[in-house]
This record gives structure tokens, sequence and C-alpha cells, in this order.
């Protein structure tokens, strides 16, 4: 009897060195969810980790504007959207969103990971691509498949990022707006200036920052007055907008060039109109409820002001996203586990998400949640904190 042939050998060792490691990924079934509540196996849990911002998911807006969209669209595109599936539902959606973030034009695509492969790699075809080194996945795959040379600079660092550029022009700039792992936001007043030093093509993915940031909503450059000075930006209806699919916004010849060129772009079918017909709805309320802008900052003054009577460790964000740094990965499974036992639904982020020694918990806040409810949650973490140390 030889050696096993069996192909799927090196796959079973690869997955039991992850679970050796605890970093296996495992799903978790959602049974029903209502607000900021959750039922997995039968039980009703408070969550912290939804990317559900303004609390827009189950708003009945954009409920019965899906349900109207699906009664005259059916639940398909049935096509690209150069083929036969960009609807008048897509057309009113990138008009009306370019008016919000006043731009030229803006283009809808299927998910923010699509957007930012179909951007990056039209744009710096067999270029140089310069990123931040904590920028996310899609960003980093972008350039991979330009075929272009990746440079990446230290975490939210304009002297790492103007070390990268050196002495070369007509670069591909790209940063997270309002990192997501993090929680803290690019330095864009110091990266548009180098960017223009340098004659490079700024670009920002501000998925977590639109809807959120800005006394009008239009993110992380709102709230940094940079707005001018990015050509191209990407955003995602996934988060602040409660729902699903992505876009870019820039000039008329930015769009055009991604219409002709951007793969994930030409290649894939449309979303659904009806769901345009949700994200329109969901505009509106992002453009006129700024008092979940207003609650979502109560909720992380309350909550932070919470943790650091409790001596523990966050890092330095003043969003939604607040990450506290447990190190180790079995340190930060085991808290989640707690947490959950508690009655809240906490993610534990390990490498490779993030860097080897900041295993976390990712935690996020809701215009949805209450005062009350941040508050259930410091003083579960207490509990965490006290349990630790009465373990040794």
């Amino acid at each position: 009897c030889g050696p096993s042939t069996d192909p799927m050998d090196p796959l079973r060792q690869r997955l039991a060195d992850r679970e050796a490691r605890h970093l296996y990924r495992r799903r978790r079934k959602v049974e029903a969810s209502a607000g900021v509540e959750v039922t997995l196996d039968g039980r009703t849990l408070l969550a912290f980790c939804s990317n559900d911002y303004l609390g827009l998911r189950d708003h009945p807006d954009l409920v019965d504007a899906l349900r109207a969209g699906a009664d005259r669209w059916g639940v398909g595109a049935g096509s690209a959207h150069l083929v036969a599936g960009h609807t008048s539902a897509h057309q009113a959606l990138e008009e009306e969103l370019a008016d919000f973030l006043g731009r030229p034009r803006a283009l809808l695509f299927s998910t923010g990971y699509m957007a930012n492969l179909g951007v990056v790699s039209a744009l710096a075809p067999r270029g140089v691509v310069v990123e931040d080194r904590l920028n996310h996945a899609s960003l980093l795959d972008g350039a991979r498949l330009a075929g272009a040379r990746l440079l990446r600079y230290r975490h939210a660092s304009v002297e790492a990022a103007a070390e990268r550029l050196g002495g070369r022009s007509g670069a591909l700039l790209v940063t997270d707006g309002l990192f997501s792992m993090e929680g803290d936001l690019a330095p864009l007043p110091g990266l548009a200036a180098l960017a223009r030093e340098h004659e490079a093509t700024l670009m920002v993915d501000d998925a977590h920052g639109i809807g959120v940031l800005g006394d009008q909503g239009r993110g992380t450059l709102e709230l940094q007055g940079v707005e001018r000075e990015v050509p191209v930006l990407v955003g995602t209806f996934g988060k602040a907008f409660g729902g699903f699919g992505a876009f870019v916004a820039g000039d008329e010849v930015l769009v055009e060039t991604l219409i002709q060129e951007a793969r994930s772009y030409v290649y894939t079918t449309a979303p659904p109109p009806a769901l345009a017909e949700a994200m329109r709805a969901a505009l509106r309320r992002v453009r006129e409820d700024h008092w979940r802008r207003e609650r979502l900052r109560e909720h992380v003054r309350r909550f932070r002001r919470g943790v650091a009577a409790l001596g523990l460790e966050l890092l330095d964000a003043e969003t939604p996203v607040q990450a506290l740094i447990l190190g180790e990965p079995e340190r930060a499974l085991r808290w989640s586990r707690w947490l959950e036992e508690a009655g809240l639904l906490v993610g534990a982020i390990r490498p490779p998400t993030v860097p080897e020694g900041s295993a976390r918990l990712r935690i996020t806040f809701s215009a949805a949640h209450t005062a009350g409810q941040v508050d259930c949650l410091l003083q579960a973490l207490a509990a965490c904190r006290d349990r630790e140390e009465e373990a040794g």
C-alpha cells in the first residue's frame, strides 16, 4: 500500500492546521432577525457585530420599495447592464447618488468587492499601485488582477506613502476611508496633497464611512474636507444603507472608462432593479434622517467612556467600529463565547484579517441600539474582564 493519492489530503491538512491555531472560520445560521436582535439556535441575542450602522435594514420605506419594485420588475435583472439589465430604476439610483455625492456620475456594481476589483484593474493595468497596508482585501486583489506592481505602506502614514511613491508619477494611490477592522480614518488631506505632488490618482474606498460620517452623511471625504480632491470614490449599500450592492462615483471619463474596461462590471448580471428601488428609499433616509448619525455618535461616546473606566484597550477611533484588542486568537474567541453566554453577539476577528498579535472583538453600533443596550454591553465586558482575572 503506497501513500495516499487523495487530492483532498493537502486541503485537510491546511484545515487542521487552521483549527489548531484557532483561526478556523465558522458560519452561524441566523434563524430570524429584527432590528439589532438575531435568533441563533432558538436563542435571541443582542447583536453588536452588524454593519447596519443607521438601522435601515428593516425600515418600512425600504421594505415597501423593495416589494413594489419586485411587483414591477420581478426579482432579477436578467442580464448584464450592457445587455438588457440596465433599467430605469438603476439609472435613477445612479443619478440620485451622483447628486448626493456632488459628482457628475455614479456607476452601480453588484458588490463592493467587485467594484474595487473593477476599478483598480481598469485604472492601473500593469502599472504601479500604492496601498495602505490595512486596506480591504478587494483593493489588494484588484492590484493583482491588474498585473500591477503593488507597493504597500505603513498604516495611515503619509510619510510612508511618500516613500513608496518615490520619484514616480502616474501611480494609483489607494486607501480605505474608514478602516473596517480598526475604525480609524485615513489621513486624506495629506494623501490628497501627496497625490497632487506626484501626479497620482487618489482612490478612496469609503464603504464604512458613507452615510455615517459628515454632517450630510457623505462620509470620510466630507468629514475631512477633501471631497473635491478625491477623483475616485467607492461606496457600498451593504453598510449604512442597509441593503446590498455598491457604486463608484467620479467624473464622466472615469465612469465611461469603467463601463468599457472594468471586467467585474462588464461580465456580470446587474443587481435586481427591485433592490435599486429599495436603495433609492435608503438614500432618502440617509439624506433626511440626520438624527441617526447623531445617535450613533452618542453611542460611541458612551461606550468609549465606559470602556476607559473598565481599563480595557480600545484602538483610537471615534466611529461606530470599535476594536477591543485582546491579542491572541484563543483569547478573542473566549471573550466572544462569554459574551454570547450573556446574550450578546460580538465577532472575534483573527489573523489573517488583522495582523498577528492583534486579535480582537470588533464591536459595531447602530442607530437602532438604545443607550441601555450599550450599557448592557459594558456590563458584559466588565464580567469578561473579571472572569479572566479570577481564572488567573
